[in-house]
């Protein structure tokens, strides 16, 4: 059995996956949260919640141990997180990670979405951008996934770009960006040490659709 953390079990793009993981026979969850409460709905015979935080290093160290993959879904201090991440998998000997940060932290969003994007968002990105990076310096197998702008669709419709690349898109569903994840819990070997941007395709435009 396969065995999966998630960091931020209570987040939205979490929330999708989780259902898609249920549903898998060989895998195992273990959910981690600063407010287990919001996930008991998912209990299960092969899911342990566990309360945590990301900061509080002993506590997280103790989940990483013994895990195969640690999907990270957090927000906030989220460079400061991603280092303390990365020191807990360093000790446990854990290497597979799949981190969600945000488009933009590479300055690839292009045109006009592309200054949209900027004036939204630009004030909030320091710390991803150095998530990015502190990741990246890592000897770790990671991911970066760089969501386009979330929708609650319920959908599964997504394509890739790499790191170098234009984003393409404005919007992409969080069915889709969880459907992905658990496709890379599948592939041990797809997405190693790459940064992936994901939108709908045909979502090309000045700013996603509901503005």
């Amino acid at each position: 059995m396969k065995k999966v953390l998630i960091l931020g079990a209570s987040g939205q793009i979490a929330q999708q996956a989780i259902p898609l993981f249920l549903k898998e026979k060989n895998i195992g969850l273990t959910l981690f949260a600063r407010h287990p409460k919001k996930i008991e709905h998912f209990k299960a015979e092969n899911v342990e919640i566990l309360k945590g935080d990301v900061m509080h290093f002993e506590e997280l160290k103790k989940a990483i141990d013994g895990q195969n993959v640690v999907y990270a879904n957090l927000a906030g201090d989220i460079d400061k997180q991603a280092a303390n991440i990365i020191k807990a998998m360093d000790e446990t000997k854990v290497k597979r990670l799949i981190f969600i940060t945000s488009l933009g932290i590479y300055d690839e969003v292009p045109g006009a979405f592309g200054k949209w994007n900027h004036k939204m968002i630009d004030q909030y990105l320091k710390p991803y951008i150095k998530a990015a990076q502190i990741i990246e310096a890592s000897d770790l197998d990671y991911t970066i996934l760089r969501p386009a702008w979330l929708t609650d669709n319920d959908e599964i419709d997504y394509e890739i770009t790499q790191k170098g690349e234009p984003f393409k898109g404005t919007e992409v569903s969080r069915k889709s960006v969880a459907a992905l994840i658990v496709k890379m819990v599948h592939s041990p070997k797809l997405g190693i040490r790459e940064s992936w941007g994901v939108n709908k395709p045909n979502t090309d435009g000045d700013k996603p659709s509901w503005y």
